[in-house]
């Protein structure tokens, strides 16, 4: 019996296998407004996942001699000074996959609209290195905003990114609601067409320090346009603590590199970056970072530079994906000259500047014509509005600078009162309704017609109303007309043929002579 027991015991210590298991463990110093001072984690690298105790990560932000200061993500409230913390040797990550699509998740990919767990597959560090150059392709290819004055004179592409510019409550929100609707439009017309060369645009948008009821009334307008099922919303609101504001763009952009990745396309829109650099100076600060330039941290160039650069087209080779980026930007009174925008501007390839004072005077959206600028330009535009929009922009240009003086003086030459009525009449045309984006088709016609003086005789303050209803009576009595201009995205001779039948025969029905 003994000597039974003896073999058991030895062939148990036989099979023992001996496992060593490393930690390095510290603990809170101190605690403070979503950062955590922590000594002892001498192996802990830059940007690596922190664990604390209740289920609590944050992000190793300062690597100092002694010790190691951790954004901490989530609640904390529950964590003290002297509890402990270790390292994971991990990247901080995100899920990411179609799973996402019509979902609202918080900073760190978890689902926070009540409609259950996502069960996403794949995840993707929230940091992550730019696409280099050589894989990287031009942009050329069109993304639509459904905004008239956009698409003919300030073109985005895909992989571009354009930056949204303006004063509060200038109709940042708008421009961003109507570009996600006109997507979502888009990819139920084109995949329902059965195209096989169709390529959806998948939208992310980030609220970075909105209001709830802001986000929430953004996502009931989407769901009411059926266009939540194409975009994704991170939401890091108000009341989210400044590190999740702070994590919320990187985690947003990492979502659309995934489509960019597998060759898709998408759309981020980052709304706003101004209060993001106001999230990562609280951060800055608390760190004990040195502070630069306005008090603001030295490092906040990098901080948005290393975001943007992920925007990218990819060559065939790498997937031929892209993400296209529209970065936010609130200025005060104006001042595009402030620190921020400055920064932002030299990161991006364009800027669209909303102008306070056009928007008070009724035009909207309120593009400022003048200062905004696409340096992709027409090698992403529609082929039908490089045959148009030139010569509309340039007439419009004309009208601001002829305006200015014309208030001046009661004397004007007939063609400087020519020039003066022309423009007024675009600024009238280009007054778009929020929440109504325009299809390609209905937009080169608008734009044919202002061209061609079929506007020239229609009452200014009429011109919005009357270009309404000539969308509806051209899609109804010439619908194969748009849809060759659909297909075609372009004016070949039959298409002007057809939209000169248009004109004279709307013109009939409205009893309006061209001059």
């Amino acid at each position: 019996m003994v000597d039974r027991i003896l073999s058991e015991i030895r062939q148990e210590i036989a099979n023992l296998t001996r496992k060593t298991e490393v930690k390095n463990v510290g603990k809170i110093l101190t605690l403070a407004d979503g950062v955590a001072t922590v000594d002892g984690l001498s192996r802990a690298m830059y940007n690596e996942m922190i664990e604390f105790p209740n289920n609590i990560f944050g992000i190793a932000l300062n690597i100092e001699e002694e010790i190691v200061g951790v954004v901490l993500l989530g609640d904390s409230s529950s964590l003290k000074e002297g509890d402990e913390a270790k390292t994971t040797g991990k990247l901080l990550s995100v899920p990411v996959g179609m799973e996402l699509l019509g979902r609202v998740v918080d900073a760190l990919g978890n689902p926070i609209d009540g409609k259950g767990p996502i069960g996403c597959k794949s995840f993707l560090p929230v940091e992550r290195i730019a696409p280099g150059i050589m894989t990287r392709k031009a942009v050329n290819q069109p993304l639509q905003t459904g905004i008239l004055a956009i698409d003919s004179m300030i073109p985005i592409g895909r992989g571009q990114r354009e930056l949204i510019i303006g004063d509060r409550s200038t109709g940042k929100g708008s421009i961003a609601l109507d570009t996600i609707i006109n997507q979502a439009n888009i990819n139920r017309k084109g995949l329902a067409g059965g195209d096989p060369t169709f390529r959806p645009v998948y939208s992310i948008y980030v609220a970075i320090g909105q209001k709830n009821s802001t986000i929430a009334r953004m996502i009931h307008t989407l769901e009411e346009f059926n266009a939540l099922e194409y975009t994704i919303i991170v939401s890091s609101s108000a009341s989210d603590s400044a590190s999740n504001q702070y994590i919320s763009p990187y985690a947003g952009c990492a979502i659309g590199e995934w489509f960019m990745q597998n060759g898709m396309d998408a759309l981020i829109i980052y709304d706003d970056l101004s209060k993001h650099a106001v999230a990562y100076r609280q951060l800055s600060l608390i760190l004990k970072r040195p502070a630069g330039r306005e008090a603001f941290p030295g490092d906040v160039f990098y901080l948005h530079s290393r975001l943007l650069e992920r925007a990218a087209r990819m060559n065939e080779e790498n997937g031929g994906g892209s993400l296209t980026a529209l970065p936010f930007i609130e200025t005060q009174a104006g001042d595009m000259s402030a620190y921020i925008p400055t920064n932002v501007i030299s990161i991006t390839d364009g800027q669209i500047f909303l102008d306070a004072d056009l928007f008070n005077r009724g035009v909207r959206p309120a593009i400022s014509v003048g200062i905004s600028v696409s340096r992709v330009g027409s090698t992403a535009q529609v082929k039908g509005f490089k045959q148009i929009a030139g010569q509309i922009k340039l007439e419009l240009g004309q009208y601001y600078e002829l305006s200015a003086f014309a208030q001046f003086g009661s004397d004007l030459d007939e063609k400087t009162k020519i020039k003066l009525a022309r423009g007024a009449r675009i600024v009238e045309l280009f007054k778009q309704a929020s929440l109504h984006p325009k299809s390609v088709e209905n937009q080169i016609m608008l734009l044919w017609m202002m061209k061609n003086g079929y506007f020239d005789a229609i009452p200014v303050e009429k011109i919005p109303t009357i270009a309404v209803e000539l969308e509806e009576y051209a899609n109804l009595h010439f619908a194969n007309l748009m849809v060759s201009i659909a297909s075609k995205k372009m004016l070949e001779e039959s298409e002007e043929n057809g939209l000169n039948a248009l004109a004279k025969e709307w013109l009939g029905t409205k009893d309006i002579k061209s001059q």
